[in-house]
């Protein structure tokens, strides 16, 4: 008897293969991976592995007032914290002076003013790294927090296999609301996504938030000089133009090496954030954009293909039934398993609708940077 199947549903197959094909070659291997999650102290090797860590901030006293006694209670041999007071207009820099005083590992870098045509973060960051006595640099965000006085440790260790970049991972704090949980799926995807694809040796960017990279890599890449012009890039776009020269990436997933922060609590704010950060998606190298983009279309064009097989004269339920059970259930099993080596658990019942709801998301996000190109600025 012949098989007969309508375009659309050939089209559907084809998605379904795709998305499999990702999560058997990079998904998966990863997620199963066991890494260790305790790194033990070793005092003469942190002493020549000195770290500074850096933050920009613009008024930002309230989130520093946190953030700060985290980093100095870091249990690590030698390191300093480089704060740049990025044109604040509260009392930042007056925080941060007092904690100099106190503390002889604290300095204070004061952005008065940020040149015409450069992205105001970028310059701030340039300012910090340039004043950084050591060749380790560390880089978070002043909204964000450690997951206690380790995380230090775990993500210096990311270098020692000669790595110039550690890639670490920083999930949003779990809230109340459909918003919440929609974006810690997305950050869980998107932290999938490259750090699996960094451990295939085919690194493409990292989060601000918690990333780790020489000064020397820096040097090399001359800065942010191919973007400084750019709002968004300080993290992916540097991890592109380290990788282009040749630097190597590691990956660091420990639950003591990651950063949480809140998440924006309203639509607005969180659209606003994922243009700024999807505007630097077309400064990708070639080949990234083409893995990222086959598996992004092949997850679109699974559920506008889905909608047109409900359109159709005669829907093949048999055929939509069978792709939809095996897509579903290993798209579930895929990313719960992501979510636990990234100690960042998702409500698995719940997964099918914000994978749905992330997918018609990103298709909006991406017509609105298509008919209107308005980055924001950073804060």
């Amino acid at each position: 008897m012949p098989f007969h199947l309508s375009p659309v549903s050939w089209l559907l197959v084809l998605c379904v293969l795709v998305q499999l094909g990702y999560a058997a070659y990079y998904f998966w291997p990863f997620a199963l991976r066991r890494v260790p999650e305790a790194a033990e102290p070793a005092p003469a090797h942190e002493q020549a592995h000195p770290v500074s860590i850096i933050v920009a901030a613009r008024n930002a006293l309230e989130q520093l007032r946190y953030l700060m006694p985290e980093l100095l209670q870091q249990d690590y041999a030698q390191f300093e914290v480089v704060l740049i007071d990025d044109r604040s207009d509260d009392d930042t820099g007056l925080y941060t002076q007092q904690l100099t005083q106190y503390y002889p590992n604290v300095r204070l870098v004061t952005v008065g003013s940020t040149p015409e045509g450069i992205a105001p973060k970028k310059y701030a960051l340039t300012l910090g790294i340039k004043v950084a006595k050591y060749p380790y640099l560390l880089f978070t965000d002043a909204d964000c927090q450690p997951r206690g006085n380790q995380w230090l440790r775990h993500m210096a260790r990311g270098f020692d296999n000669g790595a110039d970049l550690v890639l670490g991972y920083s999930p949003y704090a779990e809230a109340e609301g459909f918003l919440n949980k929609l974006i810690r799926f997305e950050t869980l995807l998107t932290g999938l996504q490259y750090l699996s694809f960094a451990e295939r040796g085919q690194p493409y960017m990292g989060v601000g938030r918690n990333l780790a990279y020489t000064k020397a890599t820096f040097m090399a890449t001359k800065g942010f000089a191919s973007h400084i012009r750019r709002m968004s890039g300080d993290d992916d776009l540097l991890v592109q133009d380290a990788v282009q020269l040749g630097r190597r990436a590691s990956v660091v997933t420990a639950a003591a090496a990651q950063t949480v922060s809140f998440a924006p609590d309203t639509w607005r704010q969180w659209w606003r954030q994922k243009r700024r950060h999807l505007s630097a998606g077309p400064r990708y190298r070639f080949s990234d954009r083409v893995r990222i983009g086959t598996f992004i279309l092949a997850n679109g064009l699974f559920y506008l293909g889905t909608l047109a097989a409900l359109i159709l004269p005669d829907p093949e339920w048999v055929t939509l039934a069978a792709l939809w059970g095996v897509r579903t259930s290993a798209v579930v099993a895929t990313y719960a398993q992501a979510s636990r080596r990234l100690h960042d658990r998702q409500p698995w019942w719940l997964i099918p609708v914000l994978d749905a709801g992330y997918f018609f998301a990103y298709s909006l996000l991406t017509a609105s940077l298509v008919l209107y190109r308005n980055p924001s600025r950073w804060k």
